[in-house]
C-alpha cells in the first residue's frame, strides 16, 4: 500500500518532468515535433496528448469530478489536441489538479477498490485504488521516457530525471 505522502511525491514529480519535457520540446519547429517516429503515438507530440489524455481518465476515474477528457479512445488520444500551444497549457494546468488532488488525499482514499471500463478492452475491471493511483504515475513515467528518448534523437537535453534530485 502507498500513502498520501508517495502520491504527493509523485504528483510534484509529475509536473517538474513535464515542465522539462515541455520546455524542451519548444525547442523544436512544430511539424518536427509531431513528425511520425516510430514511437507507439507515432509523435513527440502524440505521445504527449496521449499522456495528457490518460492522466484525465484515471483522475477522472478517482474523483468523478475532473473533466472527461476531448479523445472517446485510445487511438483518438494522440490527435485530440493538435495545437501545441492549447496542450502545453492544458497539461500544466492539469498537473496543478492533480497536485491538488494529491495534497487532499487522505489513507482512505488509496483503501478499497475501484471498478472501471477499461477503454482498452472495453471490459469492466475491479482493482485496489492504490494499485491503480500508482499505474498512473508509472503510466506517466513510462511515455516520458518514450518522450525523453524521441529528443534525445532529437539532439536536445533535458533536465534531470532523477527521482531524489527533484523537487520533494
Amino acid at each position: 500500500m502507498i500513502t498520501p505522502a508517495h502520491v504527493q511525491t509523485m504528483a510534484r514529480y509529475n509536473r517538474w518532468q513535464n515542465r522539462s519535457l515541455y520546455g524542451t520540446a519548444d525547442r523544436l519547429p512544430d511539424d518536427e515535433r509531431k513528425r511520425a517516429r516510430g514511437a507507439f503515438f507515432e509523435s513527440i507530440h502524440g505521445t504527449l496528448s496521449h499522456l495528457y489524455f490518460g492522466d484525465q481518465i484515471w483522475m477522472h476515474r478517482f474523483t468523478g469530478t475532473t473533466p472527461i477528457p476531448k479523445a472517446k479512445s485510445i487511438a483518438e488520444s494522440a490527435t485530440a489536441m493538435p495545437d501545441w500551444a492549447e496542450l502545453k497549457a492544458a497539461r500544466a494546468a492539469f498537473d496543478e489538479v492533480i497536485i491538488g488532488w494529491a495534497d487532499r488525499l487522505q489513507q482512505s482514499d488509496l483503501e478499497g477498490d475501484l471498478t472501471w471500463t477499461s477503454m482498452a478492452g472495453n471490459k469492466q475491471f475491479v482493482r485496489p485504488r492504490w494499485l491503480l493511483v500508482m499505474h498512473m504515475f508509472n503510466h506517466q513515467t513510462h511515455h516520458r521516457g518514450q518522450v525523453h528518448c524521441l529528443l534525445t534523437q532529437n539532439g536536445l537535453k533535458m533536465d534531470d530525471t532523477d527521482l531524489p534530485f527533484g523537487p520533494v
